[in-house]
């Protein structure tokens, strides 16, 4: 079992054109669906829209140590959907991560 100082926060921003809107928070949908669904070691997975700017995302997710963050970023689903449909329509992205401070 993790302890609290092994879990892995991540914060993403993603910006995308209008066009792609309505594709980009269907797909993340079926993402936070999957990672709910398959990944014992996600703790949390949110994804936020920004109401002035609807082409700005954000998502906070947190894992439990960096065992379950690889495991998420080898998950077939996550190859499907985030690295061949949602990254070709992203004109911004940025990842960070964050370790829980207790």
């Amino acid at each position: 079992m993790s302890t609290t100082a092994e879990i892995i926060c991540v914060a993403a921003e993603w910006r995308t054109r209008p066009e792609h809107v309505d594709t980009i928070c269907r797909l993340m949908q079926e993402a936070a669906a999957a990672v709910r669904a398959l990944e014992p070691g996600n703790l949390q997975y949110v994804a936020h829209q920004d109401p002035k700017d609807p082409t700005h995302f954000l998502f906070y997710e947190q894992y439990a140590n960096q065992a379950a963050l690889d495991a998420h970023v080898a998950s077939t689903h996550y190859k499907e959907l985030i690295g061949t449909q949602v990254v070709p329509l992203l004109s911004e992205r940025n990842v960070t991560l964050y370790k829980l401070l207790a």
